[in-house]
Order: C-alpha cells, then sequence, then structure tokens
C-alpha cells in the first residue's frame, strides 16, 4: 500500500523541507510542484498535494520539469524505472490554469470578484482588495492605467484574457479584482506556480485582447 501524502516529505520542527529535484535548492511555498509514482509507475501531477505516494518535487516551471524528464531525474529520485507520458509539462500548465479560473469562479460565486476595468477601477478606489488580475495579453494602455490605480496591491498577470473571461462566463476580460480572504490567497499561491510557465507581464507577448 503507498504511504500517506505527508509520510515521506521530510519534515522539521517548521514544516516540511521539499527539495527540487533538479537542482536540489530548497523549494518555498509556491515553489513547486509535487508529482508522485502511480502503481503502474506513471508519474503523476499532484497540484494539490493529496495523493498517496512519495512526494517527488520539481520548481514550478516548465524548464525545470522538461530538465527533469530529459535527464532520467523522476526515476533517479523515486529509485525506480518510472513512465513519464508525452505532455507532462503541457498537463502541469492546465491542471495549474483549471486551479486557477476555479479559483477566480468561487470567488466571483461568493461576491468576492468582479471583473472589467470600471468595476475593478471603482473597487480599488476602497483599496480593499487584496489582489488584481490583468491579463497578460490585454490591450496595453488598459493595462498600464490599471496598474497605476492597483499601485500597492498585488498583481498577477499570467493568465489570459479568455481564461478570465471562463470564471466570469464570458468570452474575455482582462481586469479582476479579488477581495480579502481566503480564495484571494490561495489565487496568489497558484499564480504563482503558474507564471513558471507562462510570460509574466509582457515578456515579448501580443497584447491585443479588449475589454
Amino acid at each position: 500500500m503507498l504511504a500517506s501524502a505527508k509520510q515521506n516529505d521530510r519534515d522539521t520542527e517548521v514544516g516540511p523541507v521539499r527539495h527540487c529535484i533538479v537542482s536540489g535548492a530548497a523549494l518555498g511555498p509556491g515553489d513547486g510542484v509535487r508529482f508522485v509514482v502511480g502503481p503502474n509507475g506513471e508519474v503523476v501531477p499532484d497540484i494539490l498535494g493529496k495523493l498517496p505516494g512519495r512526494g517527488l518535487w520539481v520548481r514550478s516551471s516548465a524548464q525545470d520539469i522538461s530538465t527533469a524528464i530529459a535527464k532520467g531525474k523522476f526515476a533517479r529520485a523515486a529509485r525506480r524505472p518510472v513512465i513519464v507520458t508525452d505532455g507532462l509539462v503541457e498537463q502541469v500548465e492546465r491542471l495549474l490554469t483549471k486551479r486557477c479560473i476555479d479559483l477566480i469562479a468561487l470567488a466571483r460565486r461568493a461576491g468576492e470578484a468582479v471583473a472589467g476595468y470600471e468595476k475593478v477601477r471603482l473597487r480599488l478606489r476602497g483599496r480593499t482588495d487584496a489582489v488584481v488580475v490583468i491579463a497578460y495579453d490585454g490591450a496595453d494602455g488598459s493595462r498600464e492605467k490599471m496598474k497605476n490605480f492597483a499601485d500597492g496591491i498585488p498583481l498577477i498577470e499570467c493568465l489570459r484574457a479568455e481564461e478570465l473571461g471562463a470564471a466570469f462566463g464570458r468570452e474575455k476580460t482582462v481586469h479582476v479584482a479579488l477581495g480579502d480572504g481566503g480564495l484571494a490567497e490561495k489565487l496568489q499561491f497558484e499564480a504563482q506556480r503558474l507564471k513558471g510557465f507562462r510570460p509574466y507581464g509582457r515578456n515579448g507577448v501580443t497584447n491585443d485582447a479588449e475589454e
């Protein structure tokens, strides 16, 4: 029987110690993705950190996961032959993206999130929002204006306009604000992991989405 999810992660008095199997560097909260080896030997991403088995941690970036695959780091860390399916990097990106969209949708249903340039701008006047999300493929002008309005508020820029729109049941949206609370904290955590797979801010992306 597989061990519990926590049993094989080294713990200290201040919490679990997690090291990237590629670099050996210690990983802080929001820095890594946990993988486990399933009963059939397949490497499985454990985005929520709840699957049983020994955790194999990799820094949350497309480059590090690609390196782990290319250099056989999963098999070495697991100390057994493993199966790495094609598209593992893309699978992790999809799972992290879905996690972010789901959290924003939960915040919307709870009345803790608004979308649209004017609604977000009005919310920011009260300075009560915990996080602002701006689509990285949004139009430059509105993005820069919103950044000025959101000065001093945590900013997330690793989602596309169509992904933000999905959380609100619309085709696209560029600007979103979440109120202070647990969902905003969880979103920041997941966005920190997702940005290792995405351009953060401009980074050469053609911005053409309008709201």
